[in-house]
């Protein structure tokens, strides 16, 4: 009993149990380290959202006020901070507590959910209509955007597997081209989705354009990925299941999702709100939908956008971004950011070779896409602004790019050093994107009336 301890006793275990709040409490291992118990697993995921979410709203704020960067771009520098390349590099052993490796797989499992569920919103609020007139430029865009970074890639491959510890040892040329054009062709999905909504294009043409060519961008990357990954040990069915599976979903919901989903749409108009049964069957049909991509070998995020493209429009999206919207972009959305910015170590480019690398591996990505996307939007008869802010969003790649290096890194496709130049590339193209996009489209479409002014949800 507590009575049967003197004063300094209690004190003394008090002070103890405080200070190993963060420490694993459960059995001592054969290697002599202590297992997380369900509770450590608890503390530590709720501290980790406390700080996650006031990392990413003081840093979004900041570069709001000083950088005039959207919300989402703060949010992703957040995640770099809380990463070991700058709060793991001052305060390496309360990182390490506060983010023990131990925590990765549930933060990361957070993280799909959270990301799949924004595109999920962003895919509902797609203009099908705007696709239909943009169609032509939106595929002429898409192709550029995608050729010329492989075009690119087998130029400047050969010289990268000269530099010893970019690429894992016996890599050949054509995987580790492939892996290269995947990298420069990205453009980031949700990172773009995001920008476009609060950049205030969400229903424009130019928006729609933008939002359409990256998507087919990304979804073409993670099947390149999926031909690396077979040949580089993963076996053929690994980029045939993809493949065939995510376009075999995605040809369903386009010829079938809106008429079977129609019900759904009638129920919400009817009542005037959506009821507690229709918002389960949308949060099963997302959870699914988000399961079979992941599956095949895609991503979750595209699951939930094409699941979304079909959901019924008028009071059914109302009612959905009322309910589902804040909280996902809120809490769910920066450990997306997180989780990968706890993967990035900036502190591998440390001589001037690899700081040559880098200003070459980013001034080909801008050019293979910024350059590539604007050239593609003028010959299909889009006039030199509009190609100019297509290129300009086009061009930013944000946490996409995080996400399949990690998967290069991790399956000893490329090495560290190699991983932090492609961290570096995703971060500056990035953060170009608002700026360059309010240059030479933004401030002179909303001096004109084409645009409205950016919407007050990026201020906050």
């Amino acid at each position: 009993m507590i009575l049967d301890f003197t004063h300094a006793e209690i004190w003394q275990s008090t002070v103890h149990e405080i200070a190993n709040i963060l420490s694993p409490h459960g059995a001592v291992g054969a290697d002599g380290t202590r297992a997380y118990t369900p509770n450590d697993f608890s503390v530590h995921f709720f501290l980790q959202l406390a700080i996650i979410i006031i990392a990413c709203r003081v840093v979004g704020w900041l570069g709001q006020k000083i950088l005039h960067q959207p919300q989402v771009v703060g949010e992703m520098i957040a995640g770099v901070i809380l990463g070991p390349s700058l709060f793991g590099l001052f305060l390496p052993e309360f990182q390490a507590a506060v983010f023990p490796k131990e925590m990765k797989n549930v933060l990361y499992t957070g993280a799909q959910f959270g990301v799949g569920l924004y595109m999920f919103m962003v895919g509902t609020s797609f203009r099908v209509d705007h696709f239909a007139k943009k169609g032509k430029s939106a595929m002429a865009v898409s192709f550029a955007g995608i050729s010329a970074p492989f075009l690119l890639a087998v130029l400047i491959t050969p010289w990268l597997l000269t530099v010893p510890g970019l690429f894992a040892d016996g890599i050949s040329q054509f995987n580790a081209t492939l892996f290269m054009g995947a990298c420069i062709a990205l453009t980031a999905f949700p990172m773009l989705a995001r920008i476009i909504n609060e950049r205030g294009l969400a229903n424009s043409s130019l928006g729609t354009l933008s939002l359409t060519a990256g998507a087919f961008d990304d979804a073409v990357s993670w099947c390149v990925l999926a031909v690396v990954l077979a040949t580089f040990g993963g076996g053929p069915g690994v980029a045939v299941l993809a493949i065939v599976g995510g376009v075999s979903f995605a040809l369903f919901v386009i010829f079938f999702g809106r008429r079977l989903l129609a019900p759904l749409g009638r129920m919400v108009e009817e009542k005037g709100e959506m009821s507690y049964t229709v918002m389960a069957v949308v949060m099963i049909l997302f959870f699914l939908s988000a399961f079979f991509m992941d599956a095949v070998g895609i991503h979750a995020i595209f699951g939930g956008f094409i699941l979304g493209t079909a959901m019924p429009r008028g009071k059914f999206v109302e009612e959905l971004k009322k309910k589902v919207e804040p909280f996902a972009v809120i809490v769910l959305l920066p450990m997306f950011f997180t989780y990968s910015g706890l993967n990035t170590r900036l502190d591998m480019v440390n001589s001037l070779e690899m700081l040559l690398i880098a200003l070459v591996i980013l001034a080909v990505s801008v050019l293979a896409k910024f350059g590539a996307c604007y050239l593609a939007a003028r010959l299909t008869g889009e006039d030199n602004r509009t190609a100019l802010g297509i290129g300009a969003l086009m061009n930013a790649r944000g946490l996409m790019e995080l996400i399949i290096i990690n998967i290069g890194l991790q399956k000893g496709i490329i090495g560290l050093p190699l991983f932090a130049i492609l961290v570096l590339m995703a971060i500056v193209t990035t953060v170009m994107a608002s700026p360059v996009f309010e240059a030479v489209y933004g401030k002179k479409a909303r001096e004109s009336g084409e645009l409205g002014a950016v919407p007050d949800n990026t201020r906050s």
